[in-house]
Order: C-alpha cells, then sequence, then structure tokens
C-alpha cells in the first residue's frame, strides 16, 4: 500500500482524505484543495495559523517556565510590529538582530515580516570583525541585540564600533562607519545609553493606528525578500542571501510535512534560530502545521532532554554532535523520550550505529534527513518519515521536495547526468533565493541562465529518486554543522605577524564531521609555535572558525601551473590528525 506523504488534521485531530505522496511528488496534482506552493506572506500565514490553532501552546520555553498560546503569539507579534512603525521603520528596511534564541527572537522575525521589514539574523558567536562587516555590507538600518554570548560583550563592541550611540539622541543616530543605521534597540527589558529597550518599543505600539498597520500589510507581496543569511562562501567574503516569504513558507510545509508534523506535535528546537535550521527548518514547519515550538536558548544536553521530557515533544532537532553529547551524557537513562517520533539531523553525515542509536534509545523511529543550502530556501531534498532503511537515513539526503527540480548537471558540460552518475547537485523551484544582496556578479555564479541553483556539492541519483552526497566542488569545511570559508580564515591569519602563507583545510572527524587544520609557511628567520596562531584568533574571529591544529611546512604542493594542491594538504592531514 503507498504510504501518504503526511497527514493533515484539524485542532480536533480530525485527518481528511489524502492523496498518495508519489502522485504528488511526480505530477504536482493538489491534494485536499491544497497547491503545492501558496503565495502567503508570513503575516497571512501566521493570521491562518493562529484562527485555526489559538487555544493551543504555539511557544514554550522549559527553562523559564515561559508559554504562549497562538492567540497570545499572534498578539505579541502585532504589539511589536505596531512599535516597530511607530519607531518609523519602513517597508524594505533591514531589522538585523544579534542575539541568542531569547524568546522574543521569534516574535520579531514574524513582526518585521508583517510590517514588510526583512530580518537580517546575526550569527552569535560573531566578533567584533565580523559584525563590523555585517552591518557594513547590508546597509542595515536597524539593530537589535542581548548583552552577549560566552565571551563576547555585544553591547560593548557595538559602543566600540559607534561610540556616537552614547551621545546621540535615539532614533537619530548617524555615523560614518555605518550610514544607513538609524536604531539601535536592546531586545530585553534593560535600558542602555542611546538604544531603545523592548519595553519602550512595545509601549509605542499605541501610536500606530490599527488602519495603518493594515494598510501596510496590504502593501507587502509574497515575493518580497523577508530574511536575509549571511552565508560563507569560497571567496571567503560572507554573503547576503535573499530569502522571500514565498521561498521560506512554502520550503517550511514541505520540510514538515516530509515529518508528518500536525497540531499533535511539539518540536524541541535547539538549533540556533540565526541558522536556517531554526529559523525555517524549525520555526516555519512549526508555524505551517499548527505544532508547538518548544525552544532552547542555547544548547544545552541536560536542558534538551528536560524539554522533550517535560513537554513530550514529538520531535527534536539537531546535528550529529548534539545527537552524539544526549546520547554519551552521563543523565541519559533518567529522562523519559518515549515521546518521540520524528525530528531532523543534519549538518553532516552520521555513523549508522548513532541513527541506530536514535532509533533504539530516543524512539525516533521516523527520524528525517535533509540536504540543501541557505540559498535553495534552504532544503532541496529530504527522507520521509516512513523511511525505514537505516541506510538510507544515514547515507541518503532524500527525494526532492514537492515543487522542487533536483538534477545531477555534469560539471563539465551542464548536460544531465545519467542516473548513478556522479555529478553536480542543482535545483530550481519556489525555493530559490533571489540572490545576493549587493553581488549581482556572485549571484549569476551560482544561479544559471536555465534557472538552476548550483550547490557546490558532488553527487548522484538512484533508481528509485534518492540522492547522495559524493564529493564536493566548493572548497568548504562544515564542522558540526557551521559551513567555513577556508579562504575567509587564509585572509585572517595571513595577517599575523611571521606568517609567510596559510592554506586551510578540513580534517575529517568523528564527532563534528570535519574540523580545521591550518598548515603555515613562516616567514624566514620567524619563530611562531602552534598557540601563537590560536592566540592570533582568539576574541577576533568566530571559536568555530579557529584552527583546531596547526603544522608548519616549508613550502606547499604545487601543480605545473603553480596552483596549490590541496587535496594533497587534506591527505595529508587525515595522516597528521588521524584522531580528529
Amino acid at each position: 500500500m503507498t504510504r501518504p506523504l503526511f497527514r493533515l488534521t484539524d485542532p480536533l485531530g480530525t485527518a481528511p482524505d489524502q492523496a498518495p505522496f508519489r502522485q504528488a511528488v511526480s505530477t504536482g496534482v493538489p491534494w485536499n484543495n491544497l497547491p503545492i506552493t501558496r503565495d502567503y506572506t508570513l503575516g497571512q500565514l501566521l493570521d491562518q495559523t493562529v484562527a485555526r490553532c489559538g487555544p493551543l501552546d504555539a511557544l514554550v520555553y522549559v527553562d523559564r517556565d515561559f508559554r504562549l498560546t497562538w492567540y497570545e503569539f499572534g498578539i505579541e507579534v502585532d504589539r511589536l510590529a505596531c512599535g516597530l512603525m511607530a519607531l518609523g521603520i519602513g517597508k524594505g528596511e533591514k531589522i538585523a538582530l544579534w542575539s541568542t534564541n531569547v524568546p522574543h527572537w521569534i516574535i520579531l522575525m514574524f513582526a518585521a515580516a508583517k510590517i514588510g521589514a526583512v530580518l537580517l539574523p546575526l550569527n552569535m558567536n560573531y566578533k567584533r570583525a565580523e559584525i563590523d562587516f555585517a552591518l557594513q555590507q547590508s546597509d542595515t538600518e536597524n539593530l537589535f541585540l542581548i548583552n552577549g554570548y560566552r565571551d563576547t560583550d555585544y553591547v560593548q563592541t557595538i559602543y566600540e564600533l559607534i561610540p556616537e550611540l552614547r551621545e546621540q539622541p535615539r532614533g537619530e543616530l548617524r555615523t560614518e562607519r555605518y550610514p544607513f543605521l538609524k536604531r539601535v534597540m536592546f531586545l530585553g527589558p534593560e535600558k542602555h545609553r542611546g538604544m531603545y529597550s523592548l519595553n519602550e518599543v512595545l509601549a509605542l505600539a499605541v501610536q500606530t493606528p490599527h488602519r495603518e498597520y493594515l494598510t501596510r500589510q496590504g502593501e507587502i507581496c509574497c515575493h518580497d525578500v523577508v530574511n536575509m543569511q549571511y552565508t560563507s562562501g569560497t571567496t571567503g567574503f560572507p554573503k547576503g542571501v535573499q530569502l522571500s516569504h514565498f521561498n521560506i513558507a512554502n520550503d517550511g510545509f514541505w520540510i514538515g510535512a516530509c515529518q508528518n508534523f500536525s497540531v499533535r506535535d511539539r518540536v524541541c528546537i535547539p538549533v540556533p534560530l540565526f541558522h536556517c535550521f531554526g529559523c525555517v527548518l524549525g520555526v516555519m514547519s512549526c508555524v505551517n502545521h499548527g505544532a508547538t515550538m518548544v525552544v532552547v536558548e542555547k544548547y544545552d544536553a541536560v536542558n534538551v532532554m528536560m524539554s522533550i521530557e517535560k513537554e513530550r515533544c514529538t520531535a527534536v532537532y539537531g546535528v550529529p554532535t548534539m545527537y552524539i553529547a544526549i546520547l554519551d551524557h552521563p543523565l541519559f537513562n533518567k529522562f523519559d523520550f518515549s515521546s518521540l517520533r520524528t525530528g531532523i539531523m543534519s549538518g553532516s553525515t552520521c555513523p549508522i550505529k548513532r541513527m541506530r542509536q536514535c532509533v533504539e534509545f530516543l524512539n525516533m523511529r521516523e527520524i528525517t534527513n535533509p540536504y540543501g543550502l541557505t540559498e535553495s530556501g534552504p532544503v532541496m531534498t529530504q527522507t520521509r518519515y516512513f523511511e525505514t532503511s537505516l541506510e538510507r537515513k544515514c547515507n541518503s539526503i532524500g527525494q526532492a521536495l514537492p515543487g522542487i527540480e533536483v538534477a545531477i548537471l555534469n560539471p563539465e558540460t551542464g548536460e544531465l547526468c545519467e542516473i548513478n552518475e556522479p555529478g553536480e547537485i542543482c535545483c530550481r523551484g519556489f525555493n530559490t533565493m533571489k540572490g545576493y544582496y549587493k553581488m549581482p556578479q556572485q549571484t549569476a555564479q551560482v544561479i544559471d541562465a536555465d534557472g538552476w541553483l548550483h550547490s557546490g556539492d558532488i553527487g548522484l541519483m538512484d533508481g528509485e529518486g534518492y540522492y547522495y552526497i559524493t564529493g564536493r566542488l566548493k572548497d568548504m569545511i562544515i564542522r558540526g554543522g557551521e559551513n567555513i570559508s577556508p579562504k575567509e580564515v587564509e585572509d585572517f591569519i595571513g595577517q599575523m605577524p611571521g606568517v609567510q602563507d596559510v592554506q586551510i583545510v578540513g580534517v575529517p572527524s568523528k564527532k563534528y564531521g570535519e574540523q580545521i587544520g591550518a598548515f603555515v609557511i613562516p616567514m624566514p628567520g620567524a619563530e611562531i609555535a602552534e598557540g601563537d596562531v590560536e592566540d592570533f584568533c582568539r576574541n577576533k574571529i568566530s571559536w568555530f572558525k579557529i584552527p583546531k591544529f596547526v603544522h608548519f611546512v616549508k613550502e606547499f604542493p604545487m601543480t605545473a601551473s603553480q596552483k596549490i594542491q590541496k587535496y594533497k594538504l587534506r591527505e595529508l592531514a587525515a595522516e597528521l590528525w588521524p584522531d580528529a
């Protein structure tokens, strides 16, 4: 019997008839009057979910006893949106957000969307140089931030970058360094000089007439940019990926559908919201299907296990290292995971032993594995909840999502590859980004004239439509789910006194997928130790970009045309550090 892709349920749990999954995938035929894509803005989508699921839980934080129903969540979103309008934030303005997964992160995400603003989530691990680049390149007009994370004081960092902030009236910021920046706001009740507090922004909501708020919402198109995510690239410069309401609303729907989400599901989200993993795979899947978001502010294995048990979560998200930390935790047997059935494991390949443990000990029989990149909205393929093969759950990246074409193209000729023939994984469809911000040339390099978005990954498709990754065209390192540009790290370490040249490669790691290895050529006469490289990077670039391993060499392996043979450095790295 053919299994359906998912069930649709109303708040009472009544399941209507469904058309088979394969009919939808192969023909695009809608079922239950539901098309493959819907022309909703995020605000319209949220309003529908609030109307359908109002009294049910929308957002929960177990560690601080924070709980909002969908009705309450919708009210908070509208209140913050009106406060933002009262500040003068216009349609198309960018709102940068530098924060961990605090409760108002998601509320701000939808408040910005409802007034036609563009949310710019910033990596919570950013240091001064990275936040400086993002604020300048993005031309952002507004910035929300919290106190800080780990050893980085966000407030102090911003004061150092914008000394004028302490002196000028709030909302009237003028700074030569960031000519577009107008307002800085603190995402909490505390007051800081030159910044609006969250409470003050919320209090301003009464100044926005309801008619003006509705008029603003009516001006928004589903194809407008709503989210701009910075992603590492092989050029060394992060690029602002512009995603529309249409991109992430529809992608979120199908990501949730592949997990069989409904209003009965409660999804534990410990992954960062600044990443598409959190704000699209997590938040947008839940909002589409009325599932409860059980959010963890900063990853902690005990907090995750406590959240799953207390809220009876049916799904949990994470990269393999997160699942390994839970499975190997000394308190693992103290918690009840019997409510779990599905979720997402993404970011790097999972050892089949660990996947088996997730199925057996975490009860995640229906766990799924998606694949994509920020530029693809982000998911283009995903395994389905009813997949029973552990080998496919681990090794395959699933089948194409409905409404998305996925092709394996020959990198040299651009022609379609045969079944089981390796080539570059490409896609096109409703999920494709609108382009990189202010980078038309780089956009044209990844989206070709036929509309194919090129992933830079090598893979193949088997006879049943399952895709597999076999290698990479692009020179990217993926450490525990974080994409790292070797060029970016090379450019930074290249400024270190005593360094003549440096090459960064990925070192295979059982725990993280890859670690960072640095091959350094010192200047003649320079005395540099391995620890000096780490000291030079500390507190200047994100901690996960700092090389774990350093090896000094006299020269790099070169081709006849004097190009560095990075593959030989990767082979050497695997030999030097086999237990990475």
